[in-house]
């Protein structure tokens, strides 16, 4: 049993027209449409999935007027893979191409629909193209090159820069395997811990509804196609 995430199933991003996101995604990028439902629990809220592989997907959240949130590059968009955003926020976002080969054809297929590509550059780690995508989404995909070993790409000099003191790195390469209790009770409320954003009222509600509630009463499991 693995006690640490494996990879990602979805990644999810907002837009404000999600058929012009459905469409970039599934004719430039090429990957299948297999999901829009109305999102589940969330008034006016659409919900789309386009399919990378058997375990990962890329969704697309449509709210009511989104689209009358400004974009600003510096805040709330990098706008390039170098640029500054918001703490917290999506900085870039690299897809994986299983080949070099594999990373030039779709270069040449993003090309095809007229979106300007850089690259590739080889980080060593990686090769890269980079690329916009719509509502100033900054993206990348990479193929892997030679293997991450952390005696060869953890620098200490950049360790230091970062404040992280040699007996926490040590720390942060081999985290402790979690081999207690489950299941664990809802921790007390701390608000020094990350949070959502919920009203605090509804917020300390849902965290105070036992697990098996939450479950049986915010599940939605049958497609909404018959």
């Amino acid at each position: 049993m693995s006690r640490h995430p494996t990879g990602i199933h979805h990644l999810a991003f907002m837009a404000g027209d999600i058929k012009k996101h459905i469409a970039f995604f599934s004719e430039v990028m090429g990957c299948p449409l297999v999901a829009l439902f109305d999102m589940h629990g969330v008034p006016g809220g659409l919900h789309a999935f386009l399919r990378m592989n058997d375990h990962s997907y890329f969704s697309i959240v449509q709210l009511p007027q989104v689209d009358d949130i400004p974009i600003e590059i510096g805040v709330t968009h990098a706008g390039t893979g170098a640029g500054v955003s918001a703490p917290g926020t999506l900085q870039h976002l690299a897809f994986r191409a299983d080949s070099e080969a594999d990373l030039m054809a779709l270069r040449d297929r993003i090309r095809s629909h007229g979106v300007n590509v850089i690259g590739p550059i080889d980080h060593g780690m990686c090769k890269s193209i980079y690329f916009a995508g719509p509502d100033q989404m900054t993206l990348e995909v990479a193929t892997p090159g030679t293997p991450l070993d952390p005696a060869r790409w953890i620098d200490p000099t950049v360790l230091a820069k970062a404040g992280i003191s040699e007996a926490e790195a040590e720390q942060f390469k081999a985290p402790i395997a979690y081999r207690g209790p489950s299941p664990v009770p809802q921790p007390p409320y701390d608000p020094t811990k990350p949070h959502m954003t919920y009203p605090p009222k509804v917020y300390q509600q849902i965290l105070a509804t036992p697990d098996e509630v939450v479950l049986a009463t915010g599940s939605f499991t049958e497609p909404p196609v018959a």
